[in-house]
């Protein structure tokens, strides 16, 4: 009898994400089957290792969010470490990236210069406020997303402040809808 196979086997997936909307996706996917390949940047890395609960020098968050992937640190100032990403580039069929918009191009990774090493390539770009548009510019987490949306507005007490949210609705909410569409323009494809 034949070994199960998952949905996404023999994809895979170079991860340029950090935090929880773009590392959701990629979870979701490395649970479909994929093969992630986490890249993070030197010298900290995925900034997420630092997040509590700490159980012997381990983040369980990070190991929530990265569960099932692959890593990788590169200094992505360093050219050798460039020619290294872009000799994995026509090995995948996916780049998730969720830096603010523009942040990926610098890093030398825009979607035309990905397209030109690697033609089947699918890439998601993950932003709070779009790729384009009027607010676009600005960095943002979820917290920022929710205010701008109205939903803290309905958490707190009724004359004071809004509460803090503390589950990341939109975080969670992007990071599905992103797996969604990379799986469908995998399909498509």
């Amino acid at each position: 009898m034949a070994a199960p196979r998952h949905i996404l086997d023999g994809y895979k997936v170079l991860d340029f994400t950090q935090y929880i909307a773009g590392p959701t996706a990629t979870r979701i996917m490395a649970g479909m089957g994929a093969e992630i390949v986490k890249i993070e940047i030197a010298p900290a890395g995925d900034r997420t290792r630092e997040l509590p609960f700490i159980k012997e020098g381990r983040s369980g968050y990070y190991i929530q969010q990265n569960i099932g992937k692959k890593s990788i640190c590169v200094d992505i100032k360093n050219p050798t470490a460039v020619a290294v990403l872009k000799e994995l580039i026509p090995k995948v069929d996916v780049l998730v990236e969720n830096f603010a918009p523009g942040v990926i191009a610098r890093m030398g990774f825009d979607y035309a210069t990905v397209k030109a090493l690697n033609p089947k390539i699918v890439m998601c770009s993950i932003s709070t406020f779009g790729q384009q548009g009027p607010l676009s510019n600005l960095q943002g987490y979820d917290f920022i997303a929710q205010a701008y949306s109205g939903i803290t507005s309905m958490i707190g007490e009724a004359d004071g402040p809004p509460y803090f949210p503390t589950a990341a609705l939109g975080d969670v909410s992007t990071g599905v809808h992103a797996a969604l569409a990379i799986v469908s323009a995998l399909l498509h494809r």
